[in-house]
């Protein structure tokens, strides 16, 4: 399995290359993104924690990377970010479970 942290740049590339040919759909996602993101009725480590549930419950290994780093952020703890992918496994059955393992590495690689 490849880095999480090569995942995330993999998500940073994307991005930059598709804001480029494609700016003013990339501007605007990334500011609905933004303000979606921002602190509101639910703080930001929740609305991450349920980005990162969403995350593998959408099977997308590049969010999870994305998410898991953000939560961590935000001060989600590891049994939290877990907690969060057992409720999604909880939704979705085992192919969130297996899923799970994406956020396992996270977690190991963002936590060093």
């Amino acid at each position: 399995m490849e880095s999480m942290n090569e995942t995330l740049n993999e998500v940073q590339a994307s991005i930059s290359t598709l804001s480029k040919e494609y700016p003013n759909q990339i501007k605007a996602f990334m500011g609905f993104m933004g303000e979606m993101e921002k602190e509101g009725a639910l703080s930001v480590k929740t609305k991450e924690l349920i980005s990162v549930a969403l995350s593998v419950v959408a099977h997308c290994k590049w969010c999870i990377a994305f998410h898991v780093k953000n939560a961590l952020t935000a001060g989600a703890t590891k049994d939290e970010v877990m907690e969060a992918c057992f409720v999604a496994t909880l939704m979705n059955g085992g192919p969130s479970l297996m899923y799970t393992q994406y956020v396992v590495k996270a977690l190991e690689e963002f936590t060093r």
